[in-house]
């Protein structure tokens, strides 16, 4: 029986459709962001700032690093190792040195997940070279629908975020992967795209990957986009470079997570023990993205969605987390 690992910073491994088996690093405990997007699963920006700073101590998530590298049979059992925060990693500043961490005591590929915005900065661009794959976004190529969708900090120029993804994406010599999310009636409009496909050309990438507001957003005005209309968003983009894959993240999801093998992790809720630190570790989760049942089945391999729901809405009847209904779906967080 093997239990998974919770701290304040480490959390997982979770079960990535994009990446695989992937252990999570989160620099913050709260969302500090350059950004305040309206679709974002996480919560408001609660600092909303361009400025790098030692937001939570660099020797605690250190620590926690190596108490979990210390178990060399479970890091064997990770695809990558995500770098990623509750707003934008980057803004860390020591984000370089927790980078370089991990590749020396993990021996694992380690990926970044950012907004992009930070890219501007020759330091932070030296400093996310050392990542094996990186994963900025971009939501709009337009001053006017940038505001509406990221709501950006008063130090952030979106013609300077361009040009440093740009750059960046030329200088790097690792994977980059290109994240668009569109939201309904704020950055599907033919302007909007065609402006989105000219910058997109300017860069090096290896994939494009669409997505939508697939879980349950910030604000009730973002609203998802169906998958016919981003199918031929997707199109436009693979005609302007065929050799670049287009992902289609949000349908994706259903059809990959049907072939996914058993895991080798799970949790026996019959027993206390796993039940506590399952609950734990649940939680921890959830802080950071909202999930249904049948998510969370398929992370922790429980037995069954419907045996996660009892425990779900008892957690959520006792003020632990909370329920939402988006579209089709509940979702617990």
């Amino acid at each position: 029986m093997r239990s998974f690992f919770s701290m304040n910073h480490i959390f997982g491994p979770v079960n990535s459709r994009r990446l695989g088996r992937s252990l999570g690093v989160d620099l913050f405990q709260d969302k500090i962001c350059t950004l305040n997007c309206i679709y974002c699963e996480v919560g408001p920006t609660v600092l909303l700032t361009c400025e790098r700073a030692e937001y939570a101590p660099t020797k605690d998530i250190i620590k926690e690093i190596d108490s979990y590298c210390q178990d060399q049979n479970r890091v064997a059992e990770l695809d990558v190792i995500t770098v990623t925060a509750s707003g934008e990693p980057t803004l860390h500043a020591d984000f370089g040195e927790i980078v370089a961490h991990l590749k020396k005591t993990a021996a694992k590929p380690i990926a970044v997940l950012t907004n992009g915005t930070t890219l501007t900065s020759p330091q932070v661009c030296q400093e996310m070279s050392q990542a094996d794959v990186v994963i900025p976004s971009l939501d709009s190529a337009l001053p006017q629908g940038f505001r509406k969708i990221d709501r950006p900090a008063t130090c952030i120029e979106l013609d300077n975020v361009i040009k440093g993804l740009i750059s960046f994406s030329h200088s790097y010599k690792g994977t980059i992967w290109l994240e668009i999310l569109f939201a309904q009636g704020i950055n599907d409009t033919a302007e909007e795209i065609n402006a989105l496909r000219q910058t997109v050309q300017q860069m090096r990438i290896d994939r494009i990957q669409l997505n939508t507001v697939a879980r349950p957003p910030l604000e009730s005005f973002a609203r998802p986009i169906n998958q016919k209309s981003m199918a031929a968003i997707a199109r436009q983009f693979q005609e302007d470079n065929p050799f670049c894959p287009v992902d289609l993240l949000a349908f994706q999801a259903s059809q990959e997570d049907e072939a996914e093998e058993p895991k080798k992790f799970f949790f026996n809720l019959d027993r206390a023990a796993d039940k506590k630190a399952f609950t734990v570790e649940l939680v921890e989760m959830l802080k950071r993205r909202p999930c249904t049942a049948a998510d969370i089945n398929r992370t922790f391999h429980l037995g069954g969605a419907e045996k996660v729901e009892l425990l779900l809405d008892a957690l959520a009847q006792d003020g632990c987390i909370q329920k939402r209904v988006h579209g089709d779906s509940v979702y617990y967080q």
